[in-house]
């Protein structure tokens, strides 16, 4: 893809605990275009603040774009159709959809864009994306806005961990062997971005999910 569709060329790739990264993939004229596709998504289906099923208030806010969104609640960690006001997520942004074809290897495109939105102090705990039902297909991450201390262990939650910052524009991928990895955020660097409206960082975590 060329320079003036928004991406930059691939760069030697990275690695945190065998995930890879790509370190500054979305030109800044991309990341805006992202950004600004995530606010009309929000115009629709606003940024809620979420909680565990034991009840437990998240400190991210969160949103999605899509066939299906990613919600939790007392009733469990699942994918839904709908918003939790009741109405449809909105269709995942081509400026958003560019990146998956880019970042992902693969043709499919995604049923779903979990996107997060961390304030000042918001965080991630260790965990694993296995809700989808066919766990072939990668999860393509991309950081918008500030920096966040990105943390990766094994497919077992107490196994050893490694930690990158993650700045604007970077982009990871899991997917073979680190499809099941855990993963979070431990914190982020605020004030060190000004692309998020208000301070912050966001995050799209794109994903095929079985049946959509």
């Amino acid at each position: 893809m060329a320079e003036n569709d928004g991406m930059r060329s691939l760069r030697p790739t990275l690695r945190v605990n065998g995930v890879p990264v790509w370190q500054e993939l979305l030109s800044p004229q991309a990341q805006q275009e992202a950004v600004s596709a995530v606010l009309e998504v929000a115009e629709t289906a606003p940024f809620v603040v979420p909680v565990t099923p034991s009840g437990r208030p998240m400190s991210v806010g969160m949103t999605s774009a899509g066939s299906v969104g990613w919600i939790t609640d007392r009733g469990g960690y699942r994918y839904e159709t709908r918003h939790p006001s009741g109405v449809l997520w909105p269709p995942i942004p081509e400026a958003i959809l560019a990146i998956w074809r880019k970042a992902s290897g693969v043709a499919r495109p995604p049923s779903s864009c979990l996107i997060n939105l961390y304030r000042e102090g918001a965080r991630m705990g260790l965990h694993q994306d296995k809700d989808e039902g066919d766990l072939t297909w990668p999860v393509v991450s991309v950081s918008l806005g500030d920096a966040a201390l990105f943390r990766v262990g094994g497919t077992e939650r107490k196994g050893r961990t490694e930690s990158l910052w993650l700045n604007s524009g970077d982009v990871a991928v899991l997917s073979g062997e680190t499809r099941l990895a855990y993963h979070g955020i431990d914190r982020i660097r605020a004030g060190s971005s000004s692309l998020v409206p208000g301070g912050g960082r966001i995050n799209l975590t794109m994903r095929v999910v079985a049946g959509y």
